[in-house]
């Protein structure tokens, strides 16, 4: 079976000076929450084989934070598409992943995150605050079949959650 991780971005400094949405930086507990969010995912089977990010910096930040205090040695693809995509886009972008990859992050934002997960699990109200990471398993074993109401939701979890369990993170 394939495994797919959706990664929203960390909490975004609106304070900071940006010039557009896209260049919007993370906040400090933004960027606190990537690193926990990687080393939670390091002590689990589920770290990526790649990384799909939004190029907007908020989220590229996210997944390069959390890729490097995870330890992990996935390979990280920065697209502009996945910066105000759609869930059918994503489908597409998923059933296009090389067949040699069985876990599969992508890093990106809200409202598409949630919706295109409660369209995976064909139906329902998943929350995804800022830094939350779902893992789903997609009961396939190709990207090329994968569609909406092919997967269960194997867990969620937020940096709030993780901080409380792990606080010395």
């Amino acid at each position: 079976m394939k495994t797919l991780l959706l990664l929203r971005h960390g909490k975004s400094d609106w304070n900071a000076s940006f010039a557009i949405d896209h260049d919007r930086p993370l906040a400090a507990r933004g960027r606190q929450a990537s690193r926990l969010i990687g080393s939670f995912l390091a002590t689990t089977k589920y770290v990526p084989d790649q990384i799909f990010t939004s190029t907007a910096t908020r989220a590229l930040h996210t997944a390069n934070l959390a890729r490097q205090h995870g330890n992990w040695s996935s390979p990280l693809s920065e697209m502009r598409e996945l910066y105000g995509t759609d869930p059918e886009s994503l489908l597409n972008l998923i059933s296009k992943t090389d067949e040699s990859l069985d876990t599969l992050m992508l890093v990106g934002h809200n409202p598409t995150w949630e919706v295109f997960g409660s369209l995976l699990i064909g139906g329902g109200d998943i929350r995804m605050p800022t830094g939350a990471l779902a893992c789903f398993k997609l009961q396939t074993t190709s990207w090329k079949q994968v569609h909406f109401g092919s997967a269960i939701l194997s867990w969620l979890v937020t940096p709030k959650l993780l901080a409380k369990a792990f606080p010395s993170k």
